[in-house]
């Protein structure tokens, strides 16, 4: 079968044997982007999470057959290192992970919920960035969504980089 997407704002296809194949196994195997985590395998902890058409979804369970046709954005694809994206530069500013491993499946959580919703309070927080973190980071993910959120305000943005 072969599967046409856009991923990382290049158009992709891909010949496939079995199109149930989790969409994370292809990001990873076949297209080689490593940003993307393999967690628990169960679509439960989210470090597999990315953006399909700009919804996060667990691309450990999420076969690839679904994204025909549909824009894939991965870590990878999110920012630069000479413009990361604001969730990213707030990641960075509030010194977030600790082992780092499961990070690439929060920011892309962050990231989409941001762009539903701009300003989260922490009740949107604890409802949406349902993602698992071994290492307890959970305290420094909530400061640096809350920076992430003034970061994608222009006009707050500018004040924060101009203190």
């Amino acid at each position: 079968m072969n599967i046409t997407f856009n991923i990382n704002g290049k158009q992709q296809s891909i010949e496939i044997t079995d199109e149930n194949t989790p969409l994370l196994w292809v990001v990873r195997d076949v297209l080689n982007l490593k940003g993307t985590k393999f967690g628990c395998g169960k679509a439960a902890c989210g470090a597999c999470t990315l953006h399909v058409d700009g919804q996060a979804i667990r691309s450990c369970s999420y076969a690839v057959k679904f994204v025909e046709g549909k824009n894939v954005t991965t870590i990878e694809g999110l920012g630069t290192p000479e413009n990361p994206h604001p969730v990213q530069q707030a990641w960075i500013d509030e010194i977030v992970p600790q082992c780092g491993y499961c990070q690439t499946g929060f920011i892309m959580a962050t990231a989409a919920l941001l762009n539903k919703v701009p300003n989260p309070t922490d009740e949107d927080i604890d409802n949406n960035i349902i993602n698992v973190c071994r290492c307890g980071t959970y305290y420094r993910m909530r400061k640096a969504i809350h920076l992430a959120a003034k970061l994608n305000t222009p006009e707050i943005s500018s004040e924060i980089q101009n203190s």
